[in-house]
């Protein structure tokens, strides 16, 4: 297996901690632990007392059970916790891909999604939504990639980076699309709770399919990146089974801290998730507003979940937009060739509340720009 470079994450590894204005963050505001351990009145020393020795390799039990709550369909014994979703990714694929397979990817994806599968060998076929059409998917399309090796089709809902959400119908299809043609279904499933209108709010694609499975974490619905809490939801036993087994060979358990932190802040996750809907539904207001008045430079189609878009920019180089913004400015805008080539679209974030400092510099810079470098 050789891994080609996470341009993604090497991009936030040069810039994340130096700039000043983080404008495309993929995650939600945070709590400090003082404001997590608040939540309870003995969390505090349940914390000071908690034994720092090897936790349960599945994850903690009371952990699995707040996770299971979460669905509707699933137990405890079919949540197996990881090291944030990005280890989560790496064990299933190593456990469902072998070379010669194709996997289908929804594009644009996140890397790992497509790229370690491709690493083992597998032909990795994207499957694009639609920028004409505010990033819709097309079932039709899809079936016409299909093969004799479809091994698994990938999907995720809510989308990053888009902020697409198709409907109900849409996932039911996919699913019985999976039945009856036998490929897996992994739906990366990490904003989900983050609908803008919780009557469009997804099923889990675990809880209507027995064969697939969820993937789930800590860090973008909830804010709580740093405990690197994720986890696998799955009713497919021998799949589980599997991935419980290729785990022993990446984190064989996760951190004691972290398990009873995301315990507690998942039997308070109703109040954190209203405080982040809260902060994104503002923060999106504003953002339609600047998008408005904007025509001229950006092609804008408003999310339906999360807190990240895609928009387009309508120069010549987005990649070039960026780099001068971050030098002129200190803001960061992600530009769409971290997630391949072709998509002259940018990633900004909105689910942190200090958004409106990096957007008034955008602001300031769009008014004494003039394309110089296009």
């Amino acid at each position: 297996m050789k891994l080609k470079p996470f341009r993604l994450e090497r991009f936030f590894a040069t810039h994340e901690f130096t700039a000043p204005y983080l404008l495309c963050c993929s995650d939600c505001e945070s709590l400090s632990l003082k404001d997590l351990l608040s939540f309870e009145e003995s969390a505090q020393e349940e914390l000071a007392s908690l034994w720092l020795g090897y936790t349960e390799s599945r994850g903690d039990p009371g952990l699995r059970t707040q996770i299971a709550s979460i669905y509707q369909n699933l137990s405890p014994e079919q949540i197996l916790v990881h090291t944030g979703a990005e280890e989560a990714i790496f064990n299933f694929m190593n456990c469902v891909v072998d070379a010669g397979d194709q996997i289908v990817v929804h594009a644009p994806y996140y890397q790992s999604l497509g790229e370690v599968a491709r690493s083992i060998g597998a032909e990795v076929v994207e499957w694009q939504g639609d920028p004409n059409n505010a990033w819709e998917l097309d079932l039709q399309h899809l079936q016409e990639k299909l093969t004799d090796r479809t091994k698994l089709v990938v999907v995720n809902f809510p989308h990053n980076p888009t902020g697409f959400l198709p409907d109900a119908e849409f996932i039911h299809e996919l699913s019985r699309l999976s039945d009856e043609k036998g490929f897996l279904v992994l739906c990366d499933e990490v904003y989900r709770g983050l609908e803008y209108d919780p009557k469009q709010r997804l099923p889990s694609y675990a809880d209507i399919n027995e064969r697939g499975l969820s993937i789930g974490v800590m860090s973008k619905t909830y804010g709580l990146a740093g405990l690197r809490i994720g986890w696998v939801a799955t009713r497919n036993q021998e799949l589980y089974s599997a991935i419980a087994s290729f785990k022993d060979y990446t984190t064989i358990c996760n951190s004691a801290p972290s398990e009873l932190l995301a315990t507690l802040a998942l039997r308070h996750r109703q109040a954190i998730v209203e405080r982040n809907l809260s902060i994104i539904k503002e923060n999106l207001r504003t953002l339609e507003s600047f998008f408005s008045a904007h025509q001229e430079a950006f092609s804008w189609d408003a999310p339906k979940a999360g807190p990240i878009a895609f928009p387009r920019y309508l120069g010549e180089s987005v990649e070039r937009f960026c780099n001068e913004l971050l030098q002129d400015t200190g803001v960061l805008l992600a530009p769409g060739t971290v997630y391949g080539d072709g998509n002259n679209c940018f990633r900004i974030g909105f689910g942190r509340r200090n958004m409106p400092e990096g957007l008034q510099k955008l602001e300031q810079y769009l008014a004494g720009y003039t394309g110089r470098s296009e």
